[in-house]
């Protein structure tokens, strides 16, 4: 299989300058794919957190397994860290989110109150790796579309302060990833949920490694997507399974085009509510 890796500039740029920017942030609020919250989860973010308060939103909650996501809810709560699981494309707990927002910003807000302000702010930078729903949940906090969103990655380019009716001030920032994956299936996780350019790997290469883990975790389901039993995947090999699906589909020969409508079908949870990353597990 092809190694995946994205890094464009923009994102080195970006990554910089949310460095820069930290000693004006009250608290961090990091946006993960909740079918993939380790994936998704830049190792990078957690070293500009430091010690400030956190905050994990594990977003695209309806198209996750929502037993696995109770279980990463319980997995990455942490001494300073709280963690929520929404579906920010329908607005689903955004009140919840600014509660805990307020409640994890209480300590600067008393302190700005002790000085004589008003109207405290607290401010947040909203992080994640790209596709991963951030602009989405920053338009529902401001109340109106103001952040870019679209269902390619990179949409973001730059950074931005942007103004709420909660008290809240968000430091918009672009998806950025790392340099380098250590571990090659987060690559093909990240691929698979829209995290990278469709034109960096090959579908056909995503879309195997994907049968692979459906196999393993949710043979239900890939059976119904391929309209065959479950124990019938059992006698064939997952090369043999995506070129008859892509027959079955009436795409011939055309497996490349069979991989990106099935990644397309996933992306948007028409294969099941699938999480591909398990707590306790060596993902």
């Amino acid at each position: 299989m092809t190694k995946i890796q994205w890094y464009p500039g923009h994102m080195n740029k970006a990554r910089n300058q949310l460095e820069d920017k930290m000693n004006l942030i009250d608290v961090v609020v990091e946006v993960l794919d909740a079918r993939i919250p380790i994936a998704s989860r830049n190792p990078m973010i957690a070293e500009l957190v430091g010690d400030k308060p956190h905050l994990i939103v594990l977003n695209k909650a309806d198209l996750a397994d929502p037993v696995m996501t109770k279980l990463w809810q319980k997995a990455l709560m942490g001494p300073k860290t709280s963690v929520m699981a929404m579906d920010g494309k329908h607005s689903t707990n955004m009140q919840a989110l600014i509660h805990l927002i307020k409640r994890a910003g209480q300590d600067k807000v008393q302190k700005l109150q002790e000085k004589g302000a008003a109207t405290p702010t607290i401010r947040i930078a909203l992080v994640g790796v790209p596709n991963c729903g951030k602009s989405t949940i920053i338009n529902r906090l401001v109340g109106h579309n103001v952040a870019i969103t679209g269902d390619k990655p990179g949409v973001t380019k730059g950074q931005s302060w942007l103004k709420t009716q909660h008290g809240i001030q968000i430091l918009d920032t672009p998806g950025i990833l790392w340099p380098k994956f250590d571990d090659q299936a987060v690559g093909y996780k990240l691929a698979a949920f829209g995290a990278i350019k469709d034109t960096i790997f090959h579908a056909d290469d995503v879309a195997l490694f994907v049968i692979a883990q459906m196999r393993q975790y949710y043979p239900a389901y890939l059976a119904k997507f391929a309209n065959t039993s479950k124990e019938a995947l059992e006698n064939i090999s997952d090369t043999d399974l995506l070129l008859a699906m892509t027959q079955n589909n009436g795409m011939r020969d055309d497996y490349d085009r069979f991989a990106n409508f099935m990644l397309l079908r996933l992306r948007k949870g028409k294969l099941g509510r699938i999480t591909l990353d398990r707590p306790n597990h060596d993902n």
